[in-house]
């Protein structure tokens, strides 16, 4: 049987002490699949839960970790997608197993490398884009001329939706993060209208001074019961709040401001969770046409930047998850692969 290297946990879960190199076998194709040798990783908060045991993961997915590569393909099954062949550089998005020298994808989630970008920058690219452009478009419905806020606005997914809502044409961009210095990177680096702490003020009063008294139309989230009285304040009338996690925690608590539910119904707000990594292939393969269409021209030409804090040789795995840990980035940490 044929082995490869891979990123393993101890005892299944732990600490990022428990990260280590492992041997296991090979995976094998069939169907619509290919074999691609993996030359960079991206890393994701969700790696971080899975291998502390607190992340569900879908049926399809192996344990090991890793959703977003690039790489070459070394093999392709009967029934995989027209306009790939063995040795085509390519990335893309999987529901797990990128932490490997081999992984085992679906080719309707491939997509050709372009020259002009690297092994790291496509590595950093699929995970954190479509979840943006899912986001945007098809729960929060974003078009031309609407307003939009990205909360953790230096996090991975905000980094590319603001600059997805920018150059759509959004009326303004606005963005929140936990520091002067993140909310300085989200107007002077992204392009963001405007940027608040929300260590040192209301941010929905600000946005509601910056709007006029009419809000925001889509608000995009990863804090959870915490922001959720001020989203409801900052949200303008027929608006969509779209929640993507819960850094701050699951539960509302009775220290944090008390949501107004009477906004539900007086604005007509929907409110709308989400995730990609437990979607079926048919709709993760939408939004990688969407990618393709959308975002990959203006990687092309250098309108889109996929934002790299740092890149670490695989073999420093638990200084890459320490580094994502202490929440010390702006931007994607990248591991490569020799």
């Amino acid at each position: 049987m044929a082995t490869m290297k891979a990123i393993g946990v101890k005892d299944d879960k732990g600490p990022l002490e428990n990260l280590f190199i492992d041997e296991i076998p090979r995976p094998k194709i069939d169907h619509a699949k290919a074999l691609v040798k993996v030359r960079a990783f991206g890393l994701n908060r969700m790696d971080l839960m899975q291998r502390e045991g607190k992340y569900p993961l879908p049926p399809q997915a192996p344990k090991t970790m890793g959703v977003e590569f690039s790489g070459t393909i070394e093999e392709l099954a009967g029934e995989s997608e027209k306009g790939f062949k063995e040795g085509d550089a390519v990335f893309g998005l999987a529901y797990g197993g990128a932490y490997a020298e081999y992984i085992s994808v679906s080719t309707h989630m491939l997509v050709h490398k372009p020259e002009e970008l690297s092994w790291e920058q496509c590595a950093a690219i699929p995970e954190v884009w479509i979840t943006a452009l899912q986001a945007m478009y098809l729960i929060g419905e974003f078009s031309e001329g609407k307003s939009i806020l990205w909360h953790a606005g230096a996090s991975n997914v905000s980094i590319a939706g603001i600059q997805l809502s920018k150059h759509n044409g959004a009326s303004a961009v606005y963005a929140t993060a936990r520091s002067d210095d993140k909310t300085d990177f989200c107007v002077r680096e992204l392009g963001a209208t405007a940027a608040y702490n929300t260590k040192s003020v209301d941010w929905a009063d600000e946005v509601l001074k910056a709007t006029n008294g009419k809000g925001v139309d889509i608000i995009i989230d990863f804090i959870g019961p915490s922001e959720l009285a001020k989203n409801l304040r900052a949200a303008a009338k027929d608006a969509k709040i779209v929640s993507l996690a819960c850094l701050g925690g699951a539960n509302l608590l009775p220290e944090h401001e008390q949501p107004n539910f009477l906004s539900f119904f007086a604005k007509r707000i929907r409110f709308e969770g989400s995730g990609l990594r437990s979607r079926d292939e048919a709709y993760q393969g939408k939004l990688r046409d969407q990618l393709v269409d959308h975002a990959l021209p203006k990687f092309k030409d250098g309108s889109f930047k996929p934002h790299i804090e740092k890149v670490f040789p695989w073999k420093d795995i638990k200084e890459a998850h320490g580094q994502m840990e202490r929440n010390e980035t702006k931007g994607k940490l990248v591991c490569t692969i020799p």
